[in-house]
């Protein structure tokens, strides 16, 4: 178990981790308007990075290796979460795919139940409940069945359950090393991201001119450096410390951040049908987390009592 101070700091990490998350759909559009359309936009995304990365992995080559199948099983539903989520914001409104993203309370409780067989708790229950209820808000159009009204909606919801898959396996597996994790992480997005530029899944976009890709690198790569690495490091690193609920609570900053964000710079649709979806599918998220703090308070009370 981390100490107080290493908790702390986990805490701050993945706060801080969530904001940026928030801040992730507007420099993967400015690479979809720069030319470098759809799936490939995304796989450039985690490519760059992967290059950066590259020398300090080419040192820790054996380490990756020997970690083996356990290191893969992180990376791999991660990078597809990735993958889906990143794509979700090329093809469909950044607030209905950040929210439909983070749904991710209703898979936790579902993975935990069938893969660890944890009760599902009052808490949860209400969790899913509310969860449930934000999704209708969200995908309830004037007419019609509530359901994904494009593949950018359903990217953004695989993708959180993807998501939470990858966040149990963290927490299962919480001895690999960070820095393994992310550049095993980036691999695997950029395999995930060719695959969808490449195969007929989406809309099979032009493959980018080398003039294209050269031209964006100037301002890509201090994003790179300064946003997308620390970001995604302070995950890696930060996730496997913290409880799930806590993870859950702390992450809820970026559908802050994406939602102002979205409403300042784009002119997609942000209604009261949408500030209602960001309420409810907020308060799924910190159900549980509000219930720990409620419960503890109540049992502090009557101990004090009695």
């Amino acid at each position: 178990m981390p100490n107080n101070r290493i908790e702390n700091l986990a805490k701050v990490a993945c706060t801080a981790a969530g904001a940026i998350w928030g801040l992730y759909w507007i420099p993967l559009r400015a690479v979809n308007a720069a030319g470098v359309n759809g799936s490939w936009a995304t796989t450039l995304f985690y490519l760059v990075p992967l290059v950066l990365l590259f020398p300090i992995a080419v040192i820790r080559w054996r380490r990756i290796i020997d970690a083996g199948w356990p290191l893969q099983w992180i990376a791999i539903p991660a990078a597809l979460a990735l993958v889906l989520y990143s794509n979700a914001f090329l093809y469909t409104d950044v607030i209905r795919a950040i929210l439909l993203y983070y749904l991710t309370p209703i898979w936790s409780a579902l993975l935990a139940r069938a893969w660890l067989k944890e009760t599902i708790t009052r808490s949860r229950i209400v969790a899913i409940g509310l969860g449930i209820l934000g999704l209708f808000v969200m995908l309830t159009a004037d007419q019609g069945m509530p359901i994904p009204k494009n593949a950018g909606d359903w990217m953004g919801l695989i993708s959180g359950l993807f998501w939470a898959l990858a966040a149990n396996v963290m927490r299962r597996e919480s001895a690999q090393n960070t820095f393994d994790v992310l550049v095993t992480w980036f691999f695997w997005a950029v395999i995930f991201g060719l695959v969808l530029a490449l195969l007929p899944i989406l809309d099979r976009p032009k493959i980018p001119e080398v003039g294209q890709v050269v031209g964006i690198l100037p301002w890509f790569i201090p994003v790179v450096l300064f946003l997308i690495i620390p970001g995604f490091y302070a995950i890696a690193w930060g996730v496997p410390l913290l409880n799930p609920g806590t993870v859950g609570v702390l992450f809820m900053t970026e559908i802050s951040v994406g939602a102002i964000s979205a409403a300042l710079l784009t002119d997609e649709p942000f209604g009261m049908r949408e500030i209602l979806g960001v309420g409810l599918i907020t308060a799924a998220g910190l159900t549980e987390a509000i219930t720990i703090v409620l419960s503890t308070s109540f049992s502090a009370r009557r101990q004090n009592r009695n």
